[in-house]
């Protein structure tokens, strides 16, 4: 029987990888192609694969294949080399990305790569004799689309508002990119979108500091995000899970605070988060995360729900390089060496915090105005933040009421017609133009927003996928108007935000921590 050739794009990523040894395990079934940078690291990492699957291993650019595995060494904003990759595949499975912290720093290579790269992806798969019909295209997302979901919004589901953070030039492009697929002429495709990914790596970067402590998340191991995505190719054709969006975390056991998970992080090693941090440089808010109140939708299909909390901190333990493993078990028995490795580690991130760009004490020291109004509001409340232990935010999610967002029509209809549209337009400030609908989500209509901008759009992607506006989508960034003209925007906006704020970030904003 002739294998079917899958095309998995971003395979050297954390979720990618672990994806690949899935896919590699059903190697005497599929065809598996790949699309590399030619990078030292690159090479090393699948030069074992090309081996094992009878390929020689060439230097820098070019293409080796057998009918176990194809390497395209290219890269993915060239669209030749995404031409090349796409030809003749069944599937297409996308977890490439260009993420934050390097996202923040670099927009034009964060807008190539999880933008442009997919709409090259699209078009390959478009343009190929019956490939709009025939090849399934798995793209995965992000949990950055929907922006900080602090209390009491903090659970959260798919159709919610898009609310990219501010200087958040990860999320803006994914979200540009997700659209793309959603407003293609591809039969069959679907969007995860992923949540935080817990790794075993050490995150020495400011950006740590970005996410508030209170931030609810529910999480997902490199190891169930892998395995997840190799599982969608058991789905069939005429399944309905295609051309729909999900929200992919780990579920109810994958749930917890940034707080917790630093003090269990800390914990681990020995140390407490108290000692080594101070809680102002944490920011409040514009960051992400959330519980999924829908993840186990896709659970359903892909059956990735396996590990948990617990099951990430034993493997954590068990991944540490030696050095941390032998510092952290002095630490935990003397408490001299865990108070001379506590300062040395607070004097570490310190550092970050004050002498980065990036850092939230580096904002204040230096007047960084619109970096503080995003993401503590004023100096004055930056200022207000107590110690650690003193009025600490309700972080038990049992205690706290949650709003479920109105998404602006009726969705228990089974059947959706015009007026449903023209309410949830409304709802969104605006209008549909269309006065005629043959009552397919997928069929392009006409809309207006609030401030006049006209547009085509899908109703699965305004109704049920959060989309809206492309104009008025970031950057720049210019929420607190938006949300003055759009309710639907505002659910998520005023729960964090003073009504009488009217903050405006320009496209370049960004600039500003650029080297």
């Amino acid at each position: 029987m002739k294998k079917e050739k899958v095309f998995l794009a971003g395979a050297s990523g954390s979720m990618g990888f672990e994806a690949f040894k899935n896919l590699w395990k059903r190697r005497k079934k599929y065809q598996i192609v790949l699309l590399q940078r030619p990078s030292k690291k690159n090479k090393t990492l699948f030069r074992k694969y090309e081996q094992l699957s009878g390929l020689t291993p060439i230097l820098g650019r070019g293409i080796v294949e057998n009918s176990t595995l194809k390497i395209v060494w290219g890269d993915a904003t060239n669209y030749n080399d995404i031409e090349e990759a796409c030809k003749g595949v069944d599937w297409v499975l996308c977890p490439m990305a260009f993420i934050s912290p390097a996202a923040d720093l670099d927009p034009e290579m964060a807008e190539a790569v999880n933008t442009t790269a997919v709409q090259y992806i699209i078009k390959a798969i478009e343009t190929q004799p019956g490939g709009s019909e025939h090849i399934k295209l798995i793209y995965i997302g992000t949990v950055a689309e929907t922006g900080d979901r602090l209390q009491t919004i903090h659970v959260g589901r798919v159709g919610d508002p898009l609310k990219p953070s501010i200087f958040d030039f990860y999320a803006v492009t994914k979200i540009a990119g997700e659209r793309a697929v959603l407003e293609s002429n591809i039969k069959h495709w679907v969007s995860l979108r992923q949540t935080y990914i817990m790794t075993y790596d050490d995150v020495a970067d400011p950006i740590m500091f970005h996410q508030p402590i209170d931030s609810f998340m529910e999480n997902n191991t490199k190891e169930d995000a892998g395995r997840g995505l190799i599982n969608c190719l058991d789905i069939s054709e005429d399944s309905d899970f295609w051309r729909r969006v999900y929200n992919m975390g780990g579920g109810p056991s994958c749930r917890t605070t940034f707080f917790h998970l630093l003090k269990r992080i800390f914990g681990l090693n020995g140390l407490r988060l108290e000692k080594v941090t101070e809680r102002k440089w944490f920011a409040l808010r514009n960051f992400h995360m959330q519980y999924f109140e829908d993840s186990a939708i896709l659970n359903k299909y892909i059956h990735n729900w396996n590990d948990s909390m617990e099951d990430y901190y034993v493997s954590f333990v068990k991944n540490r390089p030696i050095q941390l493993k032998v510092v952290g078990s002095l630490c935990k028995r003397i408490s001299l060496i865990r108070n001379v490795v506590e300062k040395v580690t607070y004097r570490r991130f310190k550092k970050f915090v004050k002498e980065s760009k990036n850092g939230t004490v580096y904002w204040y020291e230096n007047r960084n105005d619109k970096r503080i109004s995003a993401f503590y509001k004023d100096y004055a409340t930056y200022e207000a933040i107590p110690d650690w232990g003193i009025d600490m935010p309700e972080m038990d999610s049992t205690k706290i009421n949650w709003n479920r967002l109105d998404h602006g029509y009726d969705e228990t209809k089974e059947v959706i017609n015009l007026d449903d549209l023209n309410r949830a337009a409304e709802f969104r400030g605006g209008t549909c133009l269309s006065n005629k609908w043959n009552g397919d989500l997928y069929t392009s209509l006409e809309w207006q927003c609030a401030f006049g901008h006209k547009f085509s759009g899908k109703p699965f992607t305004i109704l049920k996928a959060g989309h809206w506006c492309p104009e008025c989508s970031a950057p720049p960034w210019n929420y607190d108007t938006i949300a003055k003209h759009n309710p639907f925007f505002a659910q998520v906006w005023y729960p964090n935000h003073d009504r009488d704020e009217l903050n405006y970030y320009p496209e370049d904003c960004y600039q500003d921590i650029v080297e």
